[in-house]
C-alpha cells in the first residue's frame, strides 16, 4: 500500500493499470487521507467522461468524489484555487500537455495524484501516461482479475471490435484479462477480421 512521504515540497503520483483495477479507488483513498490531513483538494476529471456521474469522480464500486469536468488540462491551472493536492482521474483521456501542466504544479510544491489506464485495447500506451510515468516521483501499478481465468490481470481487453480507441464503456465493453488471454483474444479477433475480408 503507498504510504505518503513526509515532505512538503511538490511531486506526481501515478496510479495505473487495466480497467477494474482499483485506480479511482485508491485515488479516492489518496484524496480522503490529504483531506482528513487538512489539507485542500482539488480534483478533475476529463468532460467526456459521464458514464457514472458527469461531474463527481465514481469508482465502479460507486465511491464518489467531488470533482470537476474539464475539457483541456491548461484548465487545471486556473481552477487550482490554493489547493495543497490536485487529483486527476482517467488521465489518459487527457491532451499531451497534461504531462507539462502537472510538472507545473509540482514545482509550485503541490501533490498531484493521476488514475488512468496505463495502456489501451490494443496493449499500446495510452495517451499521455507514459510520459506522467516517466516524471512521477511514484507510480502504482494496480491489477485487476483475468474475467477469463482468475489469474492477475493487468490488459484491458475490448469485447466489441472496432477501432476506437476512446470508447466509453463498462464491463459491456471491456474486460480485465491477463497476458496470456488477451493474447488469446486479439488473435481471434484478428482472425475473425480476416475471415470478414
Amino acid at each position: 500500500m503507498f504510504v505518503e512521504p513526509e515532505v512538503e515540497k511538490g511531486w506526481i503520483e501515478v496510479i495505473c493499470g487495466s480497467m477494474f483495477s482499483g485506480k479511482t479507488e485508491e485515488l479516492i483513498r489518496r484524496l480522503r487521507r490529504s483531506k482528513l490531513a487538512h489539507q485542500k483538494v482539488r480534483t478533475f476529471k476529463p468532460a467526456i467522461d459521464v458514464r457514472y456521474d458527469e461531474s463527481n469522480v465514481v469508482s465502479h464500486n460507486a465511491n464518489s468524489w467531488e470533482s470537476i469536468p474539464i475539457k483541456h488540462s491548461s484548465e487545471i491551472l486556473n481552477l487550482i484555487g490554493d489547493a495543497d493536492v490536485v487529483g486527476i482521474d482517467e488521465a489518459q483521456f487527457f491532451d499531451m500537455e497534461l504531462p507539462s501542466i502537472c510538472n507545473q504544479l509540482a514545482e509550485r510544491k503541490l501533490r498531484v495524484i493521476l488514475a488512468g489506464l496505463d495502456m489501451d485495447f490494443k496493449g499500446n500506451p495510452f495517451g499521455p501516461m507514459p510520459a506522467l510515468m516517466a516524471m512521477a516521483e511514484y507510480v502504482t501499478k494496480v491489477h485487476a482479475i483475468c474475467m477469463k481465468c482468475g489469474n492477475v490481470a493487468s490488459y484491458t481487453f475490448k469485447r466489441i471490435r472496432n477501432d476506437q480507441t476512446v470508447e466509453l464503456g463498462e464491463r459491456d465493453l471491456y474486460e480485465a484479462r491477463c497476458r496470456s488471454c488477451f493474447n488469446e483474444g486479439m488473435a481471434m479477433a484478428r482472425e475473425q477480421i480476416s475471415m470478414d475480408l
